[in-house]
């Protein structure tokens, strides 16, 4: 559906456990820190102001399958694919890999909303020119 985003991290020492393994939890970082570049890199953001109201796409699913550790100093990619774009709501994949070894997969679902002025969340539907930006990045 859309072409994979590619989003590069340095494995930090705080971001591990006394085994020296990054903790489970990480991951669930790293997808969001991936998926924020991703929609910096089209134009677009998490959350923003469009006049007098805000807009955002604040996640509603999160799920990781984790197969090998990964440790202090790895530089890990982390791939971001727009797997589907329904009306409301869109979905990531996240492929996290260490050279040629995968480390795990996760997926982001994410649904697009406007805020009103009491902060009440309401979804709404993904204007044309987001959902053209998600999946190619024009806008066109």
């Amino acid at each position: 559906m859309s072409t994979t985003f590619r989003h590069a991290h340095r494995v930090a020492f705080h971001e591990t456990d006394m085994a020296g393994i990054v903790h489970f939890s990480n991951f669930f970082r790293y997808m969001e820190e991936a998926e924020v570049a991703f929609l910096r890199s089209r134009g677009l953001h998490v959350s923003w102001h469009a006049g007098p109201l805000r807009y955002g796409f604040p996640r509603v699913s999160a799920t990781c399958d984790f197969l090998k550790p990964a440790r202090f100093e790895d530089e890990i990619e982390i791939l971001v694919t727009v797997e589907q774009i329904g009306t409301k709501s869109v979905s990531y994949t996240h492929e996290f890999t260490r050279g040629a070894d995968v480390l795990a997969r996760g997926k982001v679902t994410a649904v697009f909303v406007r805020v009103d002025a009491d902060h009440k969340l309401q979804s709404a539907e993904i204007p044309a020119e987001i959902r053209a930006k998600l999946l190619d990045g024009t806008g066109n």
